[in-house]
């Protein structure tokens, strides 16, 4: 029986070789396979007082790139020669990219998101809420801004750290936003076009947990998504495809980020079937 995953402290570099299942390494890796390039994608526990010298290590080494997660995203900073625009907006970055003597701060949070949603509509000008004003809500935020979304509604149970967003948001991205202080089971406006959950309600093993949002507000013009990969199939998911909602699981976030980030590594623009294959295998579909 596979072990569930769960993040760690790492920096997860685009070569070398692995020392434990995981399941970004896994998706990455087959990309790898399938367009027969001699590279490896290794996991790499780092402890915060090391983070400076690991990135060195990765400068000297010659590394083509690295990812890395919570809390790294934004003490990575410092030590990088530069930053994305959306990286930049957010003051966090998951994806170092190498670029001549570089080594550039991204962000691909966002981007993948953004990337699953334009499978099923543009997202410009659509009403857009989100649950949650944590690091996955602020990226999927600035890049659903960025593509021009008409309104966004941060709903989050911290009214300080939601209207921070919303100032992030409306200030310096121009973008009409508005907080809703979630308490209880929040409805959804009619009006609104796409629903996103950005927390972790529902991620394994807390998998029948439910999001506090009222159903019945749910309807049938509405895409509903959910950032979570473990489960693929959340709660909320099963619910909104109930109520006939188009949805979209967090494996189609999790796979278009791993094809950003091999993207800016390689070059080369990798087939997320393949990639998405091999995350249902770890996780199911």
């Amino acid at each position: 029986m596979k072990q569930p995953w769960n993040f760690k402290q790492e920096l997860t570099a685009c070569f070398g070789k692995p020392v434990a299942e995981n399941p970004t390494q896994a998706m990455v890796e087959a990309a790898y396979r399938q367009h027969g390039l001699a590279w490896r994608y290794l996991t790499i526990e780092v402890d915060a007082a090391d983070l400076g010298d690991a990135v060195r290590g990765a400068r000297a080494m010659g590394f083509a790139g690295f990812n890395c997660t919570i809390p790294h995203k934004v003490a990575v900073i410092p030590y990088l020669d530069g930053l994305g625009e959306s990286a930049a907006l957010m003051g966090a970055v998951n994806c170092v990219v190498r670029r001549g003597r570089e080594l550039i701060g991204e962000n691909t949070d966002g981007k993948g998101f953004v990337q699953a949603l334009r499978t099923l509509t543009d997202p410009a000008g659509k009403r857009v809420v989100i649950f949650g004003a944590g690091g996955a809500a602020r990226a999927i935020g600035v890049e659903l801004a960025l593509a021009g979304v008409r309104h966004l509604t941060i709903v989050n149970r911290s009214e300080a750290r939601g209207r921070e967003l919303v100032e992030l948001l409306a200030g310096k991205l121009h973008v009409p936003s508005d907080f809703a202080l979630w308490h209880g089971d929040y409805r959804v406006p009619p009006e609104t076009d796409v629903v996103i959950n950005a927390t972790s309600i529902g991620l394994f093993p807390d998998v029948d947990a439910r999001l506090p949002l009222d159903v019945t507000t749910l309807s049938p013009h509405m895409i509903v998504a959910d950032v979570i990969p473990n489960p693929p199939r959340t709660r909320l998911i099963r619910d909104a495809a109930a109520r006939g909602c188009r949805v979209i699981d967090g494996l189609g976030m999790l796979v278009n980020q791993g094809v950003l980030g091999i993207r800016y590594w390689t070059g080369i623009d990798p087939d997320p079937g393949v990639m998405r294959r091999a995350l249902e295998e770890i996780f199911g579909n």
